[in-house]
Formats: C-alpha cells, sequence, structure tokens
C-alpha cells in the first residue's frame, strides 16, 4: 500500500493508523500547491479531488477520504481493535465520532489555515470551535482514549485535528484534559514515529 500524504494534513492520521495496524506500506509527499508528488507525478491522476489523503492499494485502486480509510485500515487488523466490529452499535458510534470530527471540527479549522481569510473570519471560525471542542471535551471526559481505554482510529483523527490549534493560535486553556490528551497521544510509538517521518518533530 502507498499513502499519498502532505507533512501534518489530515492524512497524518491514516499515517499513524498504517503504523499502530503494522501495516507493510510506503509514502509518497504531495505539494498541496503544485498539486505534484514528490516524483513528478500529477497528484489529480491519483486522487481527482486533489486532496489528501488518498491510499492506493496493492492492486492500484485508489481510496480516498480519511474517515473511510483508517476505517478500511482498522478492518484489515481486527486483532489490533483500532475499530469495534463492523455491524455493532459501537462501531456506528466511532463513525458518528468520526463524522463530528470531519464536519464540525476539521472543516471549521479551515478558515485558520487560509492566508486569504479575514480577520473577522479567522474570529468567526475559532467561535464556532469553541462550543465543538467543548462537547468533543466532555465525550472524552476523564478516559484516556474517546473508547476508554482503547485507542482507535477516531483518536488518531483528533489528535492531529485537535494538534492544529498550536498552529492557529487556538487556545486550549479551557479543556485541560484535552492537552493532557493530546500529550498522552503523541507519546505512542506509531504516532511520534508517524510525526517524525513527516517531518514534524
Amino acid at each position: 500500500m502507498k499513502l499519498y500524504f502532505a507533512p501534518g494534513a489530515c492524512s497524518l492520521s491514516p499515517h499513524i493508523v498504517l503504523n499502530e495496524a503494522g501495516l507493510v506500506h510506503t509514502l509518497e509527499k504531495v505539494s498541496l500547491g503544485s498539486k505534484l508528488t514528490a516524483s513528478g507525478v500529477d497528484y489529480k491522476t491519483i486522487n481527482p479531488k486533489g486532496s489528501v489523503p488518498a491510499l492506493q492499494l496493492d492492486d492500484g485502486s485508489v481510496l480516498t477520504e480519511g474517515p473511510a480509510i483508517v476505517q478500511y485500515l482498522a478492518d484489515l487488523v481486527p486483532a489490533k481493535q483500532l475499530a469495534p466490529a463492523a455491524g455493532t452499535m459501537a462501531r456506528y458510534r466511532l463513525m458518528e465520532t468520526l463524522n463530528f470530527i470531519s464536519t464540525e471540527l476539521h472543516k471549521s479549522f479551515s478558515p485558520l489555515f487560509n492566508p486569504a481569510a479575514t480577520d473577522a473570519a479567522k474570529e468567526a471560525a475559532r467561535n464556532i470551535l469553541q462550543p465543538r471542542i467543548s462537547f468533543i471535551s466532555k465525550q472524552l471526559g476523564d478516559a484516556d482514549y474517546l473508547g476508554g481505554k482503547q485507542f482507535t482510529v477516531a483518536d488518531a483523527y483528533l489528535f492531529v485535528v485537535l494538534s492544529w490549534a498550536a498552529h492557529v493560535k487556538l487556545s486550549l486553556a479551557d479543556w485541560p484534559n484535552i492537552q493532557a490528551y493530546l500529550t498522552r497521544v503523541a507519546a505512542r510509538p506509531a504516532v511520534h514515529a508517524a510525526m517524525v517521518a513527516e517531518g514534524l518533530v
């Protein structure tokens, strides 16, 4: 398998999951500006959407969209318990959380990374994010991970998205459990290895 990624982007989530799952894979960096891969290929010939991540499978087919990719990877190694079994209510709860992270948190960060966004637009984005981070903070509570003691693909995604706060001057001081959670996840060997590979640490 080959993961197409951009350093620190949401593609870090499936990169973490690949490491956690112990799956053999290669990486290819993508420039989101030029839409070229590190080997000079037009990335839109791989993923017409032009966004990362994209996972090229061994049969040559390509799977896109982070929440879909991480569940696919988890299902390859069920013994790792990176996602509950398909068809169970616990799995639907995981999907519910992945969708919340994707639509309510991930997309709400977008204006904060947009150099063309006005200060007013960025302030509006921060105001939108506040109650959404509060919600996920309450869901986490004092547990180690979103699923209690078990790290899942939802933790990989939440870690990546909330780690962006440090880069866009969004304080997480109001949520000490989130701060402790980010430190805890960052310390996992598979997470640290992915961050090193992407040049983030």
